[in-house]
């Protein structure tokens, strides 16, 4: 069965335990990396695991991914995100992948914090792959060998300065300012048989206790299997690297439809990019200080249960 695993400091050592309710049993073991915990563990392994519990809120909360992994991510991954976004589906026939800094990489529960230069805050919900594996070579990734891939779920928030990424099309500095990419709370690490269970999660965004992203991984453009696939044919993948499989619609950001994109290219970059940002400052829906963002990922029947994700927002120096 799917077991739910916590990364966290207690007593001044960080460790790994199960989370039952509010309660963490301990793993046995030193690990210091995501990827060692990943070799010496898996579902299979923990299932059953007994021992003295510590309290949830007596523990500092960490990353389950630590930042000597990879940060891959896939962008417009749901239909109506790529609307929003200013795509038309129907003409967008490949997937969008980039990167974020691994410095961006904080707690579930860490502050946001806004740089004093950046007005359009944005958040996305992602489910986070984590990879069971090594891939150095071209493989065929499928729905039914997939679980040999992948060891189990995160929740992302791919928070993004929406005016550095779309006027300057730098996703990668756009989206990895420190604190940029809480993960967690929970790694729930999957059996075989749950891996299919990848396909039927809920995702659900708040800001504020307002619903701003609510969608099912059913509605997912391009799948794991056939993203792993692709990018083996293009780089390594290592054990306890993540993918990070897009965002639904409902994200702050307004982007031209293609019409108005076209109309948009005839004008002088100066002008187009002023328009841009007199339409973002409109938009109430961006993020500011006091902001609090929550994000849940999981079944509807339990069996997978991510955690909430809470950051609050905070004006940097």
């Amino acid at each position: 069965m799917a077991v739910h695993v916590i990364h966290y400091k207690f007593q001044g050592r960080a460790q790994w335990g199960l989370i039952a309710g509010h309660s963490i049993t301990p793993i046995p073991g030193d690990y210091a990396t995501t990827g060692d915990f990943i070799r010496a563990h898996s579902a299979e392994t923990l299932t059953g695991l007994s021992g003295e519990s510590i309290a949830e809120n007596t523990v500092e909360l960490l990353s389950p991914l630590t930042r000597n992994h990879q940060f891959v991510c896939q962008g417009a991954n749901y239909r109506q995100h790529m609307v929003e976004s200013g795509m038309n589906p129907d003409v967008k026939t490949y997937n969008m992948i980039f990167t974020k800094a691994t410095s961006c990489i904080v707690a579930a529960n860490a502050d946001l914090i806004r740089p004093r230069q950046i007005n359009f805050l944005d958040y996305e919900i992602e489910l986070g792959l984590i990879m069971r594996r090594d891939i150095t070579a071209p493989v065929k990734v499928t729905d039914a060998n997939l679980h040999e891939f992948v060891a189990g779920a995160v929740i992302v928030n791919d928070y993004s300065a929406r005016d550095v990424q779309i006027p300057q099309t730098q996703f990668y500095k756009g989206k990895s300012f420190r604190s940029f990419g809480p993960i967690g709370p929970y790694l729930c690490l999957l059996s075989t048989a749950e891996i299919p269970l990848l396909k039927t999660l809920n995702l659900k965004l708040t800001v504020n206790g307002e619903v701003r992203q609510k969608d099912s991984t059913r509605n997912m453009v391009y799948g794991p299997a056939e993203t792993l696939t692709e990018l083996s044919g293009l780089q390594d993948l290592y054990v306890g690297d993540l993918l990070s499989t897009g965002t639904p619609a409902g994200c702050a950001l307004s982007v031209p439809s293609p019409a108005k994109q076209k109309l948009g290219a005839l004008l002088p970059e100066k002008k187009k990019w002023e328009i841009f940002l007199k339409v973002q400052s409109r938009r109430t829906q961006y993020l500011k200080p006091g902001d609090i963002v929550e994000a849940h990922i999981g079944t509807a029947d339990g069996v997978i249960d991510l955690g909430t994700q809470r950051n609050s927002v905070v004006m940097g120096e």
